[in-house]
């Protein structure tokens, strides 16, 4: 959520000045470096001492959130493990700027909900449909009506019986645990927004802790490692509660039958975290890789806030620093830059390197802070490549690559996916196998691979 939305900036016909594309680029670096990450927690940490404050973690919870089932279901291991103290909030989706597309988020959050879940030994329904109306209502009253020591235990309970469909023991849990009136519920619901929003966030499953915001189990293995780092941790000899789960590549490597497409956009920093691990992917996993790039969101004129964008950046830098992958010296390519990069596309493509070139491109924006803007640049970023610059001059106006772009985007909506990076694993049947949304989602994707090579056996 967002985990995962992309590609933050200005309006759609419009380019960023030199200054402002220096000055985001200077920041958003300087957040990026593992270092200024280490310094922020350090000063929190003096912060919580001086005061002496507990170790107070912040969880908010959206009912008809997908994510938020598996997150709720996490909150009675956390509170068992580590020595925190942990607030939960109640909240509606966010239905501004930072979700452009809230209807697919939400299916987004049912299907993906129920693929993920067993990689971290939870649970949730094969359910696609949208919960009852009159459920949600009934769950928010519940959850509105619990303690501050009744909500994590109850949460998972009004969860599993709502995303069931379970009306019945909804209402007994009703009348065993508490109920309150719409009227508190929905007051309750203002509260846990506003709260949301004064942190400067937008989404649902979201823990808070000490300035930094963390996305519900695909990311609470990052809050566990910084409660274990300051000796909160009871069970420090155990694994954490929800670490990532591993990549398990099919024996049979020879899978070419099987395609990968892969939905990529150059001014989206979890693409640049993943793009080349997902080119790894595909070779080592012997599929046929099919790269769809498409335009940045926010050069589609989908707008975004300053609280997205900084969180989006500072999350993907620590993902990249948890895959070993160079990142975080960065030279916002937005704009011109990536629509001259995409226009070499289709030729570098004809070349067998479109690949080499979109990885050139991202690399040296989101790695290497080249300004890609300039002629010496973008030349850098077609040698890196392995393509010659003086041919390449004869296709810097080719506009081909526009409709190119719009197909892939229409195909990706398609799938029920809008967001990058995105995949879609298709068997050779033709017939999607999964189709999911993020960098960290490699794992789904070996998994699914490998269950349907077997049946292929």
């Amino acid at each position: 959520m967002a985990k995962k939305f992309e590609d933050q900036g200005g309006a759609a016909t419009m380019d960023p000045s030199r200054l402002e594309r220096w000055l985001t680029s200077k920041v958003m670096t300087r957040l990026s470096q593992t270092s200024s990450a280490k310094a922020r927690h350090a000063k929190a940490e003096r912060t919580r001492l001086k005061v002496s404050a507990p170790h107070e973690v912040h969880y908010f919870h959206q009912v008809d959130d997908g994510y938020s089932h598996l997150t709720a279901q996490l909150l009675m291991p956390l509170l068992a493990r580590y020595d925190i103290e942990l607030r939960c909030h109640l909240v509606r989706a966010d239905q501004g700027k930072n979700v452009p597309e809230p209807e697919l988020l939400a299916r987004l959050s049912r299907y993906e909900s129920h693929l993920v879940a067993p990689g971290y030994g939870l649970v949730f329904p094969d359910h696609l449909q949208e919960p009852d109306a009159h459920h949600v209502s009934l769950a928010t009253r519940i959850l509105a009506a619990q303690s501050a020591d009744t909500f994590p235990e109850i949460a998972a309970k009004v969860g599993d019986a709502l995303w069931s469909g379970d009306g019945a023991r909804l209402d007994h849990l009703a009348e065993v645990s508490g109920c309150t009136v719409i009227e508190h519920a929905d007051a309750a619901v203002d509260t846990g927004n506003q709260l949301r929003h004064e942190m400067k966030h937008y989404s649902g499953a979201m823990f808070y802790y000490g300035g930094e915001w963390y996305w519900g189990a695909d990311r609470l293995y990052l809050l566990e490692q910084r409660l274990a780092a300051l000796g909160v941790d009871r069970y420090s000899e155990r694994d954490f509660i929800a670490p990532r789960p591993s990549i398990t590549l099919p024996q049979k490597r020879d899978n070419k039958a099987f395609t990968l497409e892969f939905y990529a956009s150059l001014r989206s920093p979890y693409t640049a975290v993943v793009f080349d691990r997902v080119v790894a992917f595909a070779r080592e996993a012997g599929v046929t890789l099919a790269l769809r790039p498409v335009l940045p969101m926010v050069m589609r004129g989908v707008p975004a806030t300053r609280a997205k964008g900084m969180y989006i950046f500072m999350d993907a830098a620590r993902e990249a620093h948890k895959a070993g992958v160079p990142y975080g010296n960065f030279y916002d390519p937005i704009g011109d830059p990536v629509r001259k990069c995409y226009a070499l596309y289709p030729w570098a493509a004809s070349q067998g390197k479109g690949v080499e070139l979109l990885s050139s491109f991202l690399r040296h924006a989101f790695a290497l802070g080249v300004n890609t803007s300039t002629e010496s640049g973008l030349k850098k970023v077609v040698e890196a490549a392995g393509l010659d610059w003086v041919a390449a001059q004869a296709h810097r106006q080719d506009t081909t690559w526009e409709a190119l772009l719009e197909e892939n985007r229409l195909a990706m909506y398609q799938a029920g996916l809008w967001g990058v990076p995105s995949f879609r694993l298709i068997d050779p049947k033709g017939e999607t196998v999964l189709a999911v949304w993020g960098q960290d989602r490699l794992w789904l994707l070996a998994q699914k691979l490998c269950e349907r090579v077997n049946q292929e056996l």
